[in-house]
Parts: structure tokens; C-alpha cells; sequence
């Protein structure tokens, strides 16, 4: 009954971070909100609310001496990518076109881990442990982004390679976590007064309610439900495997794992949320971004995103009974 009691409490959860994503998706298929609209409130989340968070969690609530192995986050992270991207391999065998076998392998790797995991851990962890707790999150993105925008814009773009820049590395998220590291370690942090901290805070907090619509919104632009058909017959296979390695394999070798490795409580709930969180939505921007052919990234990160309103609270509750079990 408890692990009944645990999946209603997180499918709840999900089904409001729904609801909040239905906005971003009917105001772009209804175009109340046009593609540049979309545009800036992406930049906005990206370049001002969400680090505006970061900076804001790290000032006040980092210390190198609470968080001596805070490396050891960013480096879990590229475990989990590796992980993924291996397991993704193995089940793209059947895939004789290239093209698609990197594109599967690539929606199996990258997950979205930044806005779904941080609203979701809004509502799951308690508000007392929750900064602690979005700490190993900020900690975990930058090993993610290094690999995403990296080896990952490599790979998926192919022969395409030479658009890419070395500053897309330092996105603001990853400059608000570095800029903060620097307050901290100079202790520059202790003498802001609180006229400045508190808008700071407030400015942070709208990421909240503000990814989810943006995550709406990028689905809604998906040219899965535009010009291209809703199925494609032969992709359809491959779909299937895609969601069954991405959503099912991945957190099922997570929940193996933390049954065996003692590992602390919120800890392992970020590994969990991480393997189970559907495809990045960020692909479909590098796939438009170096003019490659759209073959199963868009149709991927739409089911995904579909399915994982069903898989991500059966995994997580299983995490809990898993763990509570030990």
C-alpha cells in the first residue's frame, strides 16, 4: 500500500507539471504565442531566471566545507550519460541507417535533466532539504552539459562540427554555478545585503512554474505534429525501443544498483530522476541548428515526454520502496 500511496502522491505531481506544460503547447499550436515569443521566454529562463536560481542557491546555501566531494556530482553525471549512451548503442543494432542509429543512441543518452528534475524536485523534496538538494542538481548539470554540448553536438551533427563553438560550453547556467563557486571561495557572499539577495531569490524562483511552459511550448513546435506525419511505419519499431531502453532499462539498471550501494537517500533520487527522465528537448534544437534531416528525434522526444507521465512515478515510487526496504 505504501508504494500504491508514493506513486498517487508523485503522479499527482506529474500530472500538475502536465497541466502547466499543456499552457506552453496550446498557446503555440494556437498561436497565441509565435515561435519568437517561445524564443524569449526560453532565453529568459535560460540567460536570467534559471541562473539568476543557480547564483542565488549557491551564495547562500553552498559551502566547499558541507560539500568537499561537489566534483564528484558533475562527474556521476557523465557516468550516467556514458550509461545511457552505451545502453542506447546496444539496442540501436537493428538501425541500418546511420543517420537514425545516431539519433536513437542520442535519445537514449541525453535526457532532459535540468528543468524537469527541477520542478519535479520542487514538489517531491521537502522545502527544508530542498536547497541541499537542487545543489547536487546545479552540481550534476555541469558534467551533463560539458558531455551534451561537446561530444554530444559531435556526434548527433556528424560532418557538421565546424559551427561549433567552444563559448557554447559556458552557458549562463554553467557561468551562474562558477561565478557563485567564486563568491563562496572569496567570501564575497557575506557581505551582500539582503535588498540584493531577495530579488535574486524571487527572480530564481519564477524557473519553476516557467521551464515547464517552455518544455510545453518546445513540444508544441515539434514538426512531429506539423507537416510530418503523427506515425511513420517504419520508425515505429524503433520508437518502441527507443522509450523501452530510455524508460524502462535505464532506471531499472538505476534501481539495481541502489539496491546493492548504499548511497544517501536524496542522492539516490537524483540518480533515479536523472535515468528516467524522457529524451533532452535541446536535440531537436541541434538537429535544426546544423540543417540535418529530422528522422526520429522529434517523434522521440515526444513520447517520451508522453510516456514518462506514466513510467517516471512507477520508477521513482519503486526507488522509495526500494530504499525504504534496505
Amino acid at each position: 500500500m505504501e508504494i500504491l500511496a508514493y506513486f498517487k502522491s508523485i503522479s499527482q505531481a506529474m500530472l500538475q507539471m502536465f497541466l502547466l506544460g499543456l499552457v506552453g503547447f496550446f498557446l503555440i499550436r494556437r498561436k497565441v504565442l509565435s515561435s519568437e515569443g517561445l524564443n524569449g521566454l526560453t532565453n529568459l529562463l535560460v540567460e536570467v531566471t534559471f541562473p539568476a536560481l543557480i547564483f542565488w542557491q549557491v551564495i547562500t546555501k553552498f559551502s566547499f566545507d558541507l560539500y568537499r566531494n561537489w566534483f564528484a556530482y558533475a562527474f556521476l553525471s557523465i557516468i550516467i550519460t556514458v550509461l545511457g549512451l552505451v545502453v542506447g548503442y546496444i539496442f540501436s543494432f537493428s538501425a541500418k541507417d546511420e543517420r537514425i542509429k545516431r539519433e536513437f543512441v542520442s535519445l537514449v543518452g541525453f535526457q532532459n535533466s535540468g528543468y524537469l528534475p527541477l520542478v519535479l524536485l520542487g514538489w517531491l523534496v521537502p522545502k527544508e532539504q530542498l536547497s541541499n538538494v537542487l545543489i547536487y542538481l546545479f552540481l550534476f548539470l555541469l558534467g551533463f552539459n560539458l558531455v551534451f554540448w561537446s561530444w554530444g553536438v559531435h556526434f548527433l551533427s556528424g560532418n557538421k562540427l565546424k559551427n561549433f563553438s567552444l563559448p557554447s560550453l559556458f552557458s549562463p547556467p554553467v557561468v551562474a554555478t562558477f561565478l557563485g563557486f567564486i563568491f563562496v571561495a572569496l567570501r564575497i557572499n557575506t557581505s551582500l545585503p539582503q535588498f540584493v539577495l531577495s530579488p535574486l531569490e524571487m527572480l530564481g524562483n519564477c524557473s519553476f512554474p516557467l521551464a515547464i511552459v517552455v518544455v510545453g511550448g518546445a513540444l508544441g513546435e515539434l514538426p512531429i505534429l506539423g507537416e510530418l506525419p503523427i506515425y511513420r511505419v517504419s520508425d515505429k519499431p524503433l520508437v518502441a525501443k527507443m522509450l523501452l531502453a530510455k524508460l524502462v532499462v535505464l532506471p531499472l539498471l538505476g534501481l539495481i544498483f541502489l539496491k546493492y550501494v548504499a548511497v544517501p537517500y536524496f542522492l539516490g533520487l537524483l540518480i533515479i530522476l536523472e535515468l528516467a527522465m524522457p529524451s533532452a528537448t535541446s536535440l531537436s534544437v541541434i538537429v535544426r541548428r546544423y540543417g540535418r534531416e529530422d528522422k526520429l528525434i522529434s517523434q522521440g522526444i515526444f513520447y517520451s515526454h508522453i510516456v514518462s507521465l506514466l513510467t517516471l512515478p512507477l520508477f521513482l515510487a519503486l526507488f522509495n520502496w526500494v530504499v525504504r526496504a534496505q
